[in-house]
């Protein structure tokens, strides 16, 4: 058993752009559990706009799901991984504010968030956002950084995000070549050059998985077996734990 831990996925149903019926959420799951993830947190969107989840219905909508398939994170079912609750946060004006009152939906734990930037480019005044979350004591997770078109001319605009604290979260599928050529290449030279602390599906339904299953067999080609076992289990785990080693 590969005992992975998944940061990342979209398995709670009718609430962003991932599993639209219980019975889609039961089968992403199933399959991430094939793939080796024994844990899987539900990170449903939060982008004001476009998908208009407030806490409360992220919260809401994890335990109706949860409850039609049959799942809880004390009790899962022999073929399912354990679940938990967090949302990927897409990092704007009214999102950064939700996180520092208190109303995100951070990473069970309480030590990490999720959150999402724009493809085109980063926020103004993004690395003194992130130092504020770490006053918080809230370590940034950056998602799918692969993706960021500012990413693709220099990785090192990450340098300065990662100054500030945060860490940086994989969608080990780019390395497939599911989103492109150009992200797929960013994640190439991100892994080479150590930027990554974590590795995840990013799974919005059951057929993304075999694209996940054929990132994680380039990922052990490319990293070692050492490096992407960190990244798929002790990584996530730290993050989680609040025990992040530099």
């Amino acid at each position: 058993m590969a005992g992975y831990i998944d940061l990342h996925s979209h398995w709670v149903a009718g609430i962003d752009d991932g599993a639209r019926t219980p019975d889609d959420g039961y089968a992403l799951l199933t399959a991430l559990r094939k793939a080796g993830f024994e844990h899987v947190v539900a990170t449903p969107h939060m982008r004001p706009g476009m998908f208009d989840n407030a806490r409360e219905t992220i919260l809401r909508a994890f335990g109706d799901t949860a409850r039609a398939i049959g799942v809880d994170a004390a009790r899962p079912a022999s073929e399912l991984p354990t679940v938990s609750l967090s949302s990927e946060h897409f990092f704007d004006d009214v999102v950064y504010e939700r996180l520092m009152s208190g109303t995100g939906v951070v990473y069970p734990g309480g030590h990490a968030v999720l959150i999402e930037l724009s493809v085109t480019a980063f926020p103004a005044r993004l690395q003194h956002r992130l130092y504020d979350l770490r006053k918080k004591n809230l370590t940034p997770v950056i998602a799918h950084p692969e993706r960021y078109e500012p990413v693709w001319r220099d990785i090192r605009v990450l340098d300065p995000l990662l100054d500030a604290g945060a860490v940086l979260l994989m969608d080990v599928a780019a390395l497939e070549g599911k989103y492109g050529r150009a992200p797929r290449k960013a994640a190439e030279a991100l892994l080479g050059e150590g930027y990554y602390y974590a590795a995840c599906s990013d799974a919005h339904r059951a057929t993304d998985v075999e694209e996940v299953a054929e990132g994680i067999q380039l990922l052990f080609k490319r990293a070692g077996e050492e490096e992407a076992t960190f990244l798929l289990r002790e990584g996530p785990k730290h993050i989680l734990e609040g025990r992040i080693e530099r």
